[in-house]
């Protein structure tokens, strides 16, 4: 197994969000989704628990956002 898929293992519930694109020309509200997922520089990987908030957060910002695998 790779680190990732024993990491992943490890942690069943979670998500790794990675900031993709700057949020320059964005609104107020997204740049405080930005902020409250955790992310606080460009290309920066977090890992949140997979809950529904965090869901509909990453789906407000999917522009500026991916999820890592």
């Amino acid at each position: 197994m790779t680190a990732q898929k024993k990491a992943a293992a490890k942690n069943p519930g979670t998500l790794k969000i990675k900031w993709m694109v700057s949020f320059i020309a964005c609104t107020d509200d997204m740049r405080q989704t930005i902020r409250g997922l955790g992310l606080r520089r460009l290309h920066q990987v977090v890992e949140r628990q997979d809950t529904p908030a965090v869901r509909g957060m990453i789906h407000k910002v999917r522009h500026l956002v991916e999820v890592v695998e």
